[in-house]
């Protein structure tokens, strides 16, 4: 077994196991075993388990900014309200449906009061991050005349809290899916009939 396929083992096992039963509740063992290795071996890759919890929240984070986009990864400005309402649903099905947001998601429900980083993290991941993302398309697309003039911090506010508020909602109750997307759905319309040009 190859360094970079234990070392992803490893993380894999970890982020199942912090979202299944917190941070605290999880021993490296525990961590070793559900990785199908021995507990001291995984030591030759981590330091401990503060570091593979850093090298999660590294890894998720990149994963995330390659397949949602950032403040410094927009992924292109859309070119019409139709493009900023299909673009955002892309984003919101794959926030939905990704096995690994889903458990990150979790990890930083569980852990947010306890750690400060994670608090940290939780802020930005939930809405700070959205609401600095969306807020540079909106001036994008108002310098392009596709929405109208405003202020466009305000503006990405209220287009991402209710979404993430959503999202919370079908983490708890994934039976609720159609429902959460249909609200969503609406959201979204309601904000490009009050902001489209």
């Amino acid at each position: 077994m190859s360094k970079a396929s234990t070392r992803d083992k490893i993380l894999d096992a970890a982020l199942t196991l912090f979202s299944e039963k917190g941070y605290d509740g999880v021993g490296v063992d525990l961590i070793g075993e559900r990785a199908g290795i021995k507990g001291p071996s995984l030591y030759r890759h981590f330091k401990g388990k503060e570091d593979i919890l850093n090298s999660l929240i590294e890894k998720v984070g990149a994963y995330y900014e390659l397949n949602f986009g950032s403040e410094n990864h927009l992924g292109g400005i859309p070119e019409s309200m139709e493009e900023l309402l299909t673009f955002s649903m892309e984003r919101i099905r794959f926030t939905m449906h990704d096995e690994m947001l889903q458990k990150i998601r979790r990890i930083l429900v569980i852990e947010q009061f306890r750690n400060p980083r994670i608090a940290e993290l939780t802020s930005k991941h939930h809405m700070d991050g959205l609401q600095g993302m969306f807020q540079k398309i909106f001036e994008a697309m108002m310098k392009k005349k596709i929405l109208k003039m405003d202020d466009a911090e305000t503006m990405a506010l209220e287009f991402v809290a209710p979404v993430s508020l959503l999202i919370h909602t079908y983490d708890r109750q994934p039976e609720r899916e159609a429902e959460v997307t249909e609200k969503i759905k609406k959201h979204f319309k309601h904000f490009a009939k009050v902001y489209g040009n």
